[in-house]
């Protein structure tokens, strides 16, 4: 069977497993986002703190993902839960760091001047502040996301949802005559969320970024 015919035939478990792909990877991306960005907020004014962030995050990446999800198991047991709380842990890293250069390199005599017109420290932060670090913070949110995208394959190992399921059967059956399309499906697969995220990013980018920040 060719390549065509097997997407042919499994069209509709293979949309099925993307979408679940595509819903895990947006969930954890948005509690990924949520979680680093406070962290951003609460550390980016010391160095200390700015660097332990980032030190902690940075170390979550050293845990093979497999190590991981085979950590979480027996804490929380298979499919869904061990797959969230991988992708929200991967996910932090850029989303932190990003955020936390962001922040230090908004212009203070724009925050003293917020200041001096009465705003708040809260206000500061949601008017000035955040907003003028969000291009980096954008950048660090597309980072995560494409990362992800892979990682979630592994998913699979615990019974989780996505295109990783497509290519741990394709992996179990080496020999048979549809191990290398269902290895080949789920990749192909994986590229093309990746990519089409990564535009919906540039999209968002465009529109809620002056063109003056962009350069």
């Amino acid at each position: 069977m060719s390549f065509w015919e097997y997407l042919g035939n499994r069209h509709q478990t293979l949309l099925t497993d993307a979408y679940q792909h595509a819903s895990a990877v947006f969930q954890c991306m948005i509690a990924a986002t949520l979680i680093g960005v406070v962290i951003g907020v609460v550390t980016y004014r010391s160095e200390w703190a700015g660097n332990l962030a980032t030190t902690a995050t940075a170390t979550i990446l050293t845990v093979p993902s497999l190590a991981m999800i085979g950590l979480l198991i027996p804490i929380v047991g298979l499919g869904v839960p061990p797959t969230v709380i991988s992708l929200t842990l991967y996910g932090l890293l850029p989303i932190v760091r990003n955020s936390i250069v962001g922040l230090r390199g908004v212009d203070p005599m724009l925050v003293d001047a917020a200041r001096g017109i009465g705003m708040s420290r809260p206000a500061r932060l949601l008017r000035v502040e955040l907003p003028l670090a969000w291009p980096p913070i954008l950048t660090g949110i597309r980072v995560s996301t494409q990362m992800l995208m892979g990682i979630a394959a592994i998913a699979a190992y615990a019974s989780g949802p996505g295109l990783g399921n497509e290519i741990f059967r394709g992996l179990a059956s080496l020999g048979s005559k549809n191990a290398l399309n269902q290895v080949l499906a789920g990749t192909v697969g994986i590229i093309i969320l990746a990519l089409l995220f990564d535009a919906v990013y540039v999209l968002i980018g465009r529109l809620t970024i002056p063109r003056g920040i962009r350069g």
